[in-house]
């Protein structure tokens, strides 16, 4: 059986192009050092389901000439593909198609703000793909999705979508559906791209309850919980 590729879709953190939606609070500098910790947490989640045998881990990255400080934030061993050119449509569909180029029966693309992003989503999303789904979702409480994967290219779902919005869910299902391709849609979780999903992280990483819709438990994040426990604590010594 080959393999499924589990990609990160990412920029590499720099100050002032990190996690712009959390500056204020965050300082431009904390937000790219948070958006280090959301790869590091994530990428290790990857990593982990590798070594399992059924997967396999990249980062789609961007931009080019970025390599060695995203490789400093990677478990080694994980590949990197570039990013595509265009809007991320087209850098989505540019991103499946590289990766199933390289052999692989199946590509996820997972944002790269969802540090906690349970490990059972992705198995049961990796299922789907092996047994023949030709889409597999996996919705994010804001209306867009945390990752999605396909079997094989199809650039249409990808064109025309309000991306950065609530519908961007609602879009890809009816994109879908007019061009007559099933999607297994799983389980929701949340990206963390505002103050309301800040809030959401500290409660997942401090064990408070969550919204019931999230039914699975999160995936360690030790490096974003380390940067939390940091600044928590920098709070109260103030």
């Amino acid at each position: 059986m080959s393999t499924i590729a589990l990609a990160i879709l990412c920029k590499t953190p720099r100050p002032g192009a990190s996690k712009t939606r959390l500056s204020p609070p965050l300082a431009p500098e904390a937000c790219a050092a948070l958006s280090a910790c959301f790869i590091r947490d994530l990428s290790r989640t990857l990593a982990s389901l590798e070594a399992e045998g059924r997967a396999r881990a990249y980062a789609v990255y961007t931009p080019v000439g970025s390599e060695a400080a995203l490789r400093a934030l990677l478990p080694e061993g994980v590949g990197l593909v570039p990013q595509g050119e265009g809007d991320l449509g087209a850098r989505l569909d540019r991103g499946v198609a590289d990766l199933l180029a390289a052999g692989h029966g199946g590509a996820i693309l997972i944002n790269s703000d969802s540090p906690t992003l349970p490990a059972a989503l992705l198995r049961e999303a990796m299922a789907a793909l092996e047994e023949g789904a030709p889409v597999v979702v996996g919705p994010a409480l804001d209306g867009g999705y945390t990752f999605i994967g396909l079997s094989y290219r199809e650039p249409r779902l990808f064109a025309d979508i309000a991306w950065s919005t609530e519908t961007v869910l609602a879009e890809t299902l009816t994109r879908a559906e007019a061009i007559g391709l099933p999607v297994r849609v799983l389980a929701p979780w949340y990206d963390v791209d505002d103050a309301a999903t800040y809030a959401l992280l500290e409660d997942d990483l401090a064990g408070r309850p969550l919204p019931e819709a999230l039914r699975h438990a999160g995936a360690p994040a030790p490096a974003t919980a380390a940067f939390l426990a940091a600044r928590q604590a920098g709070r109260e010594a103030a």
